[in-house]
Formats: C-alpha cells, structure tokens, sequence
C-alpha cells in the first residue's frame, strides 16, 4: 500500500518538479490510500489559490481513491506518534493512518525523513 501526502498530491496536482516522483504511487490507484485529512488539505490549499471550481475537480482525483476517515484507533496512535517524533496534529494523523495499513508514506515534508517506510523526496 501507498500514501501520498499532501505535499505529494499538490506537487502532483500543481505539476511542481517533483510531480514525477508520485506519479507511481498515485496511478495505482488499488494500492493507494488517502487520508481524509489528505483531502481538507489538499481542497483548502486549491480553494484558497486556484479556486472553487479547480479545487473541487482536483479533489475528486483524491476521494476515487480509497479514502480513510479518523478512526479513534488512528487518533490514539497519531497521538503518540505525535509525540513521540514532535508532528504537527495533521502529518500525525497521516502517519498513523500509513502505519496502520502497512503503507509506505510518500511525503516532501522534512519532519518525516528518516522515518521507517517512509520515501522522503526533498522539494525542489
């Protein structure tokens, strides 16, 4: 399994130099999951640049995906995993929702390298 963050979906969506490298990750979509946290980022990033309509199209590459909700195991876990490695509240719930699938975490964000089944592609 794989899980794109949302570093990764907007290099991606936004063609950015690095888009190529999720591309893999994200056409496979049956090995794909995707945090719902991943889409509220994602949508709002979008929303605020680009538009509503833009936002809406680009999440819907998102949500055909399979989309995982917060469960209150994923939480418990995000919380430690919060705390054990010093996360923001949302790359918590990120992380713990890879974990718990087993996915490996395909991410642009610092605070997660060097992480295990973690590919960390530096920006840019």
């Amino acid at each position: 399994m794989n899980l794109v963050d949302s570093s990764g979906w907007l290099s991606y969506l936004l063609d950015e130099p690095n888009a190529g490298r999720f591309v893999q990750s994200i056409v496979n979509t049956e090995e794909l999951i995707v945090p719902s946290i991943v889409v509220l980022e994602v949508y709002r990033h979008l929303r605020r640049s680009l538009g509503i309509e833009t936002a809406a199209q680009a999440v819907s590459t998102l949500t055909d995906c399979q989309t995982v909700d917060l469960t209150r195991e994923i939480a418990i876990l995000a919380g430690e995993l919060g705390i054990r490695y010093k996360l923001p509240l949302a790359d918590s719930v990120v992380l713990a929702t890879a974990r718990s699938f087993n996915a490996i975490l395909w991410t642009q964000d610092s605070e997660f390298e060097g992480l295990d089944n973690v590919e960390y592609i530096p920006r840019c």
